[in-house]
């Protein structure tokens, strides 16, 4: 495997794991001359223009944030498609605290010409165990055999932050500070929120709410709220460099425990190690 060939694998592992979690919260974009661009973009709300939103709907808004805020996990179950490049499910239960993320989730790639690389290096599914100042990868058999045979990849936030060309900026923060409720954060930005209606969803009485957020990378934030005011679903619709961005996640379980350990000190290579024995 060449270097080029060995950096840009690794890191679309990185990325495509980092996905899998905020494909079910909301995620953020890499600059353009990354290595791997398959991050969506994170919407942010544009220095002018509509105000913050107001009234009855923004009240009912702040609820929704503020009682997913306190449930402090959730069981996740998410879809991501994007254009071409990548298509994945992910499943498994997190955490959210003030000093990050916690948790487990198994990652099947189902589609794309990433996953088609993986599948090459043997590797169709993998573990992504998240932790507040790292997550680990766990890789097949044929990957591990490449990269000195450990099955588990260690990725340190700031490591990523150092990515060449910037793949990774802004990960350090995406992964301490991104959880469910930012899809409402959202919608309080945008200047057309409205309620759909009241819908069934997966069996439970929801409202539907849609909006959309962002400036030049647009994207439409829909959520289905419980009599709770809990997420049931959210899907998030826009473009990146790649295609089409489609995201969709169901929340369930709220409160449910997550625990993550860290992999064996054998068994897992430091991301950094990793791509400096590429390079040698």
């Amino acid at each position: 495997m060449t270097d080029t060939r060995a950096r840009r694998t690794v890191a679309s592992i990185a990325v495509s794991a980092a996905l899998a979690c905020v494909g079910a919260c909301t995620a953020g974009e890499p600059p353009a001359d990354a290595p791997v661009t398959s991050t969506p973009p994170r919407p942010t709300a544009p220095s002018s223009g509509p105000p913050a939103l107001t009234g009855p709907s923004a009240d009912a808004l702040r609820a929704v944030e503020r009682a997913t805020g306190r449930a402090g996990s959730a069981r996740v179950e998410s879809t991501t498609v994007m254009g071409r490049e990548l298509s994945l499910e992910a499943e498994g239960a997190l955490g959210w605290r003030d000093d990050g993320l916690t948790g487990t989730l198994t990652i099947t790639y189902t589609g794309g010409t990433t996953a088609e690389t993986m599948r090459r290096l043997g590797t169709t599914a993998m573990e992504a165990r998240y932790l507040p100042d790292a997550y680990y990868a766990r890789v097949g058999d044929e990957f591990a055999d490449r990269v000195g045979g450990r099955h588990w990849i260690k990725y340190v936030y700031e490591d990523l932050e150092d990515l060449g060309g910037g793949a990774g900026a802004g990960f350090a923060d995406q992964m301490r500070n991104t959880t469910p409720n930012q899809a409402v954060k959202l919608l309080l930005t945008a200047g057309d929120v409205r309620k759909v209606g009241e819908e069934t969803t997966r069996g439970r009485r929801t409202t539907h709410w849609s909006g959309t957020v962002g400036t030049e990378t647009a994207q439409t934030v829909d959520i289905w709220v419980d009599d709770r005011d809990l997420l049931v679903k959210k899907v998030e619709r826009g473009r990146t460099k790649t295609g089409e961005l489609t995201q969709t996640a169901y929340y369930s379980d709220y409160g449910v425990t997550v625990s993550a350990q860290r992999p064996p000190a054998g068994d897992t290579t430091d991301f950094k190690e990793l791509l400096r024995s590429q390079a040698g």
